[in-house]
């Protein structure tokens, strides 16, 4: 029996948007360097990283109802407005002022309405047989942007200056705006049987989603605080290496998973494979701790990046499984919470770690914290297929 395609049109241009989206986004893994050089202390800089985070967290109920009952094609009109909006606003940041927080407030508005919508677009339109298979794939307009941010970024930043890395944001997200332009309009599987929605909180509660929650959280505490301290780390007297050697091999790590191993997930289990992924990150996260040499950091790459070349895809896979398909959205946009929680939550306590200790004591923080969160997941979560 053939297999159900995963090409479809409406896979190609969510994939063309969420790569121009993420192209953006991702270029903003340098912007704690920018903020040190208008004179942010560690804990300044993990504040600032947070406020965008806390507004995705806040959007995120009001983005998940929304798509559930008014569908997913608005979403991703009024969040690519909204994001064009955002990168040109950084061009006019020139100081640790209100308007520096304000223009991280409408830029999570923003990541909080098209990183969820695009990815619950995936989630309805991939065959429910290769659903963690295409998760996967799809996820890779995501990855390939984050190793593309860092070294154009080093680049730029290397030649130029910090506008023009803004001005590259905004054409990245101008073009995501018109790929979401064609995006047709996505629900769940009609063949899929479901109970009426309930309110967001109710949704969020269920008892098989708990367990999602807290590893996702723990595997988004991991990857925040590389993506908010990494860039200040190299240009630390401390530092090794740069973004783009860490970015790079992580990058390539995820894709080549995801490309050559995607089935395994479907075929052993979501489960059976999500616990060694998150704690792969974790490993990563510890050997960043210790690096002293740019290969250490490019090495802390690649365990990091076969760490989220899984463990994404297989997260978001089990909460697509165990929501009700008509509270898919809004369970997804809980997910991707997680990320802007982990942000939210560690900038500002590893920006304080940080600042009363060391690189190597904060990242180490970070790698216990993930490992801790892995273990209450394996005590608490039954042996289930997913």
């Amino acid at each position: 029996m053939a297999r159900p395609t995963l090409l479809s049109r409406s896979f190609v241009l969510g994939f063309a948007a969420n790569f121009a989206h993420s192209l953006a986004f991702h270029s903003y893994v340098h912007f704690g360097g920018r903020l040190e050089q208008l004179g942010a202390t560690e804990l300044e800089i993990g504040v600032v990283m947070a406020t965008m985070a806390a507004a995705a967290i806040a959007a995120r109920p009001w983005v998940g109802r929304f798509m559930d009952t008014r569908g997913r094609r608005r979403v991703v009109l009024i969040g690519s407005l909204v994001h064009v909006a955002s990168t040109l606003a950084y061009l006019a940041v020139d100081s640790l002022g209100p308007f520096v927080y304000a223009v991280r407030i409408v830029h999570g508005i923003a990541e909080a309405m098209l990183f969820s919508v695009l990815f619950t677009m995936a989630a309805d339109i991939v065959p429910r047989a290769r659903r963690t298979e295409g998760i996967a794939l799809f996820g890779i307009s995501g990855m390939i942007p984050l190793s593309l941010a860092g070294w154009v970024g080093d680049a730029v930043l290397r030649h130029g200056d910090y506008d023009g890395l803004f001005l590259l944001t905004v054409a990245a997200a101008v073009l995501g705006l018109l790929a979401g332009v064609w995006l047709p309009d996505s629900r769940p599987d009609a063949s899929e049987p479901s109970e009426p929605a309930r309110g967001f909180f109710r949704a969020i509660a269920d008892r098989p989603l708990q367990p999602l929650w807290l590893i996702g959280f723990a595997f988004a505490l991991a990857v925040g605080s590389y993506f908010t301290f990494l860039k200040t780390y190299v240009l630390s007297p401390e530092g090794a290496g740069t973004v783009g050697a860490f970015f790079g091999p992580y990058t390539i790590a995820a894709i080549a998973l995801r490309l050559f191993f995607g089935k395994l997930p479907d075929r052993f289990g979501t489960r059976t494979m999500l616990i060694p992924a998150v704690a792969c990150t974790g490993i990563g996260v510890l050997v960043l701790a210790g690096a002293s040499t740019a290969w250490v950091v490019g090495l802390a790459g690649v365990l990091c990046g076969i760490g989220h070349g899984y463990a994404f895809p297989i997260l978001s896979a089990m909460v697509v499984t165990r929501a009700r398909p008509s509270e898919r959205g809004t369970a997804l946009a809980s997910f991707t919470a997680l990320f802007d929680l982990g942000v939210l939550v560690g900038g500002p306590v590893l920006g304080l770690v940080l600042q009363l200790t060391n690189y190597t004591a904060m990242f180490a923080t970070a790698g216990a914290l993930t490992f801790a969160g892995l273990v209450v997941f394996v005590l608490w979560d039954p042996a289930r297929e997913d």
